[in-house]
């Protein structure tokens, strides 16, 4: 422990010295322009690394990360830690960062998303929130219109995890209400259904809620990744011959890898043959609402209890911009949430309290995410984002035909994908045979292709593409390219893609 310090002296100290700390935020702007954070001219991508990419032990070694009982470091030091942190970061605006399920910002999202953090504020109550709780609320009745809710609902949440979970608890609150005083001692145990290739999400749910990941049961999918709706009619008569009891179906719109697009329509059906609430995850794929053209992705959802969606994917909203909605009334989503904390939800306030959402919410604070949203929809109309996300899926066909125009240097996981997704190997000349030559063996050494490659992207720092196994179709690595609104890509930049992983994968050892 350091030597104690007189707290009068040290708390006058840093009063003293605030006005000249606040100048930090006059610098911080210009340091990112500085490392060109948002590369937002195609022409210097090439010139641009996406991150210069260190192993963790020579980063710690670069970069002073200890944190002690004591400091003093100066404003310009302070600065060039910042500075650091920017230049070994990784770019995810750079128009070749295709590593993730988002990718290159909206400029109207980050103005939003610098102004609410700002504001400091939390969406809980309209007192503390007037402007942010409308704007909250104006956008979930936009998106209830949208998907066909006459009496929607909904919430922001921290993340697409989270509002599956959100769709989770309110349909277990729905069939039993009393879970929510009694717990679910003596019960029969509930059993929720979502395919083979949804998001993990939902099993940590079935942790999390006391369901039991167990009780998380995995339907089958084909080829291209669609939950098969005759194993799902037969894993509910299996459970329910087992003693449990069926509650919850989720649909996948738009799977992480294949995006991979659920029948929702057929799931309805046997959700209402059986009782079971339907909730649709389109985290990915919920962008189609807003596209004339790919909005038949999403058909169906009018008849889904409750979807979750993030903007944050495909839209180019800023991390994070995740909504739970739900075609429930009667304010069954603040029934199933609120508890009587009475210092902030009181009934007797000068104002209209149903502008209070917090009740909704399984959080207290919650950082004001839909003002960032909001922002880009009033810059440019939810029709306008349609057709971005009618050029990303282009796009996407387009890369399609530009792999199979290249012959055996590359192979397509699927011959048409339904979303933005396109999934590939890379063969290397190497490995490249006749059909008859491609053994099991051969096949184990393609899967090492795409890590091994992935490796020269991140230390070349000229492109990021992810890559995935698929355990459901047992198949190993390979590329998993998603193109998103941002940036707007033009054919050539597909052809540098390919090119490149074309260039990389000549340097590697299979």
């Amino acid at each position: 422990m350091a030597a104690p310090v007189d707290q009068t002296v040290a708390v006058n100290q840093i009063r003293d010295g605030l006005m000249d700390d606040w100048n930090i935020l006059e610098n911080v702007f210009k340091l990112l322009q500085k490392e060109d954070t948002f590369c937002v001219n195609p022409e210097s991508w090439g010139k641009q690394k996406i991150v210069p990419f260190l192993q963790p032990d020579k980063l710690k070694e670069l970069i002073n990360l200890k944190i002690r009982e004591t400091e003093k470091c100066t404003l310009v030091e302070i600065e060039e830690l910042c500075q650091q942190v920017i230049h070994y970061s990784v770019k995810t605006s750079h128009g070749r960062f295709h590593n993730q399920l988002f990718g290159q910002l909206d400029p109207f999202g980050l103005a939003g998303a610098l102004i609410t953090e700002a504001m400091n504020g939390s969406t809980y109550t309209y007192e503390v929130a007037p402007v942010f709780s409308l704007i909250e609320t104006e956008i979930i009745s936009t998106i209830c219109k949208l998907a066909g809710y006459k009496d929607g609902d909904g919430i922001f949440a921290p993340g697409g995890s989270t509002s599956n979970m959100y769709g989770l608890v309110l349909a277990r609150y729905k069939f039993a209400p009393e879970v929510k005083t009694s717990g679910m001692f003596g019960m029969r145990p509930l059993v929720l259904f979502t395919s083979d290739e949804s998001h993990y999400s939902f099993v940590k749910a079935a942790n999390w809620l006391g369901l039991g990941s167990d009780n998380c049961v995995s339907v089958k999918t084909n080829d291209r990744g669609q939950m098969l709706l005759d194993d799902l009619e037969a894993k509910i008569t299996e459970a329910k011959a087992r003693g449990g009891q069926p509650f919850f179906v989720n649909c996948t719109a738009g799977t992480t890898v294949l995006g991979a697009f659920d029948d929702i329509n057929a799931a309805a059906d046997v959700a209402e043959r059986h009782g079971l609430w339907l909730h649709v995850d389109a985290c990915l794929g919920g962008a189609s609402l807003l596209s004339s053209k790919n909005r038949p992705l999403l058909s169906g959802l009018e008849r889904a209890n409750s979807f979750a969606w993030n903007p944050h994917k495909t839209l180019g909203a800023p991390l994070q911009c995740s909504l739970f909605i739900t075609r429930e009334s009667g304010r069954l989503l603040e029934r199933c949430n609120s508890t009587e904390a009475h210092y902030l939800f009181q009934q007797d306030k000068f104002y209209d309290v149903s502008y209070d959402t917090g009740n909704k919410s399984v959080q207290c604070g919650r950082k004001i995410d839909a003002f960032k949203f909001w922002l880009m929809l009033k810059a440019r109309g939810y029709g306008k984002y349609g057709l971005l996300v009618d050029h990303a899926i282009d796009m996407s066909r387009l890369l399609e035909d530009k792999l199979r125009q290249r012959g055996d240097r590359f192979r397509l996981v699927l011959q048409k994908h339904q979303y933005s997704n396109v999934c590939f190997w890379y063969i290397p000349k190497s490995m490249r045979v006749s059909s008859k030559d491609e053994t099991a063996e051969w096949w184990d050494r393609l899967y090492t292709v795409a890590p091994k490659i992935k490796e020269q992207m991140a230390y070349s720092g000229t492109l990021m593409v992810g890559y995935s196994p698929l355990k459901a179709l047992n198949l190993g690595n390979f590329f998993r390219m998603v193109l998103t609104c941002f940036p707007i890509l033009e054919s050539k930049e597909l052809d540098f893609i390919l090119d490149e992983i074309e260039r990389l994968g000549e340097k590697i050892v299979v």
